[in-house]
């Protein structure tokens, strides 16, 4: 009687769709950073282990097998910047507080902007492109930006493109930061954003745009910047930038058409 050498149940195809699941989105947390060098070679030390343990090398095996008994330790202690980031990620998107408010369930729900609002921000994005002011502005979508907000001033204005040109002039108090823009109003200016790590941002894009970048992988926010050296503006969400828009792009963005958001 022939046996088949491996017999697979649904359960075992789940478990492989899982696991293959969870290393695509590490793959996605690190791809672009010097970590996915070290994620590399751990894999392929795991991957030896496990060659070694099928011919049965007892003495080497059981030399990988210390290394690879600590090695929930080390992952951690070398991945901590990325474990953080994952963690973070998933408290801001999937926010359990948030979607069982009582303000979600019964309040109104919010869809965007209002087209005034979104001209006040076009219109500031455009004049300061045209004199070369910069600026950084982050539109809160579902995370909780309010611990980046104490790290600057506490506005809570009305969107206004005046007060948008007025904080990032380059003699006001305020311009040195990012302005946080929550609920349809200014929460806060002069806000400190995490920098991205990522390596593979080109030169052109300087600390501005990787703030910007950092800030868009760190939560599910959408940020606009303007260049300081060529006026550029740009729109970044999900940790990929659309450099050199239009205000009719920008326009399309805030009003929720990402249609021509290729990278």
């Amino acid at each position: 009687m022939i046996t088949a050498f491996i017999t697979l149940g649904l359960f075992d195809i789940l478990d492989i769709l899982l696991v293959a699941f969870l290393l695509y989105q590490v793959y996605l947390l690190i791809r672009g950073t010097v970590a996915i060098n070290i994620f590399v070679g751990l894999f392929l030390f795991y991957l030896t282990w496990m060659f070694v343990r099928a011919l049965n090398m007892e003495l080497l095996s059981t030399i990988l097998g210390q290394f690879i008994g600590v090695g929930v330790i080390a992952l951690i202690i070398v991945f901590q910047p990325e474990i953080r980031k994952f963690l973070l990620i998933l408290g801001s998107r999937y926010n359990i507080n948030q979607k069982f408010s009582l303000e979600n369930w019964f309040g109104k729900d919010e869809v965007g902007f209002e087209k005034q609002e979104i001209a006040s921000i076009v219109s500031a994005c455009e004049h300061m492109s045209k004199s070369k002011t910069g600026a950084l502005i982050v539109i809160a979508k579902n995370s909780d930006l309010q611990p980046y907000a104490e790290t600057g001033k506490i506005v809570n204005s009305r969107v206004s493109g005046t007060l948008l040109e007025s904080i990032f002039f380059k003699n006001s108090p305020l311009h040195d930061g990012a302005v946080i823009i929550a609920n349809n109003r200014i929460l806060a200016a002069r806000c400190i954003l995490p920098v991205t790590d990522s390596t593979n941002i080109p030169g052109s894009l300087g600390l501005r745009h990787r703030a910007a970048i950092g800030m868009s992988q760190a939560t599910d926010s959408h940020v606009i910047t303007v260049s300081e050296e060529t006026g550029n503006i740009s729109y970044i969400m999900g940790g990929n930038i659309k450099v050199r828009i239009t205000g009719a792009d920008l326009k399309k963005f805030l009003a929720g058409d990402y249609s021509g958001f290729i990278v």
